[in-house]
């Protein structure tokens, strides 16, 4: 709503007719007052020769907030005149409000060739200002991240004040001058990792990207094949793909090609890794060195690890073994790694044959049963040559290679009086012996579990 203020003139009159007079206009306060209501009202007594009095109806309306548009088409900075960068627009004031652009908080000024500010009023049927102002310049590359907004300043009867944009930033457009290649993740790569290859430039639109990499044999660049955006994918990245990779920035407009500086991609990696002798075999009481070989792009570190534990042995590529005992044999992992690339490793696995006859898990067990039951009993034993197991009953048998030198043996059959009376027998055998533990059966609530009762190893006969 428009604000009416009076303001008196006055001429001769007592001051009881002026208050009157003042009091006659501000009955009219009630209705809207609009710009059309600004003029001089006069007061004259009836009294003879009596004078005049003037009281002047002044008319304020603070404008609307000022609604900036930016030119989203953009500005090129070659352009030869100034373009349009934005256009503010302050809807319904009072006196007419005056317009200021900034840019990076500081006022502009028109200059010739540089700045050019063209604003407009427009007259509402309500008598109201709205009034448009349009910001020309030309902008240059260092303008891309340049804030521009405009400030309406308005008088009203408690003095001067302003209203102000929001900040708007208008797209610069300018020529690519360097194009360069960007690795992710950045630092020390490796075989797995999942690596991106991205071309980027200083020109504003980009131009079009190509990314190739030079053939080892040829040493010509071969282009290669990029995702939708324009980024090679190299998932899980190989050593094959370690090479010279470059850049090509097209200029679409001016179709001038600009290459990046090459740049040197290496994909670390651990080889698979050898170990000789690869099957070792040996006769108890002797000795075994394990030799562990890789190669790295990288310093390597070794280490050999008791597959059954996880102990650590040897740090080092070469491990001693002396004076074998039959529990020496089994599996020895050597393990190659990269120290300063963390998850880089290589391991093999190798077994160890100790020559002997079968050893069994235990020599005797005693097993409580219910007769008439289902019974699974199992036996197992170790050995180089691996041995074989058999059974004293009849029954469902079944057997698992638990590793080259161990074997598993599962026998289902019916507790009966009988073999309540005889138990049960496991028989492993080999070339170089055999073995054999007993299974005696007592009726009971439970079962012993497997591991209480054992007897000492006993030795092929």
């Amino acid at each position: 709503m428009s604000t009416g203020f009076l303001s008196t003139r006055r001429s001769g009159y007592p001051s009881s007719v002026c208050a009157r007079a003042r009091a006659r206009v501000n009955l009219g306060s009630t209705s809207t007052v609009t710009p059309h209501d600004e003029r001089i009202f006069l007061c004259q007594g009836k009294r003879p020769r009596s004078q005049e009095h003037r009281i002047q109806l002044r008319v304020y309306k603070a404008p609307e907030e000022p609604n900036i548009q930016v030119n989203a088409l953009g500005i090129p900075v070659d352009s030869k005149e100034p373009e349009e960068v934005a256009t503010c627009v302050g809807r319904n004031g009072y006196p007419i409000p005056q317009v200021i652009w900034y840019k990076n908080g500081r006022p502009l000024k028109e200059e010739k060739n540089r700045v050019h500010i063209q604003s407009s009023q427009t007259v509402e049927s309500s008598g109201l200002y709205t009034l448009q102002s349009i910001l020309k310049a030309q902008l240059v590359k260092e303008d891309k991240d340049a804030q521009f907004y405009c400030e309406l300043n308005y008088r009203l009867p408690s003095g001067n004040h302003m209203k102000e944009s929001r900040e708007v930033t208008v797209p610069v457009f300018y020529p690519t001058e360097k194009v360069w290649l960007e690795v992710e993740p950045v630092g020390m790569l490796k075989e797995g990792d999942r690596v991106e290859i991205r071309c980027l430039a200083d020109g504003n639109p980009p131009p079009h990207f190509s990314i190739s990499k030079q053939n080892p044999s040829t040493r010509e660049a071969e282009e290669e094949t990029t995702n939708d955006n324009g980024v090679l994918v190299l998932e899980p990245a190989q050593k094959e793909h370690s090479g010279l990779y470059e850049c090509q920035g097209l200029d679409l407009d001016t179709m001038i090609s600009l290459p990046s500086e090459p740049q040197e991609l290496l994909v670390n990696y651990v080889s698979d890794v050898r170990v000789s002798p690869a099957a070792p075999e040996r006769q108890e009481g002797s000795s075994l060195t394990l030799t562990c070989e890789a190669e790295s792009s990288q310093d390597l570190e070794f280490q050999w690890l008791r597959e059954e534990t996880g102990q650590v042995l040897e740090r080092g590529p070469v491990l001693q073994l002396h004076d074998l005992k039959r529990e020496a044999g089994g599996g020895y992992r050597c393990v190659a790694s990269v120290p300063s690339i963390p998850g880089l490793n290589r391991t093999q696995l190798v077994n160890v044959a100790v020559f002997g006859p079968p050893w069994m898990a235990f020599k005797e067990r005693k097993v409580w049963v219910k007769e008439n039951m289902m019974l699974n009993l199992s036996c197992e034993a170790s050995g180089h040559p691996r041995p074989t197991i058999s059974w004293n009953v009849n029954g469902t048998t079944s057997e698992q290679d638990q590793d080259p030198q161990r074997v598993l043996s599962t026998l289902n059959v019916l507790v009966t009086p009988e073999l309540l009376e005889t138990g049960v027998e496991c028989t492993a055998s080999s070339d170089l012996g055999k073995n054999t533990s007993i299974l005696f059966l007592e009726l009971g609530k439970g079962c012993i579990p497997a591991g209480d009762g054992r007897g000492r190893p006993r030795h092929g006969q």
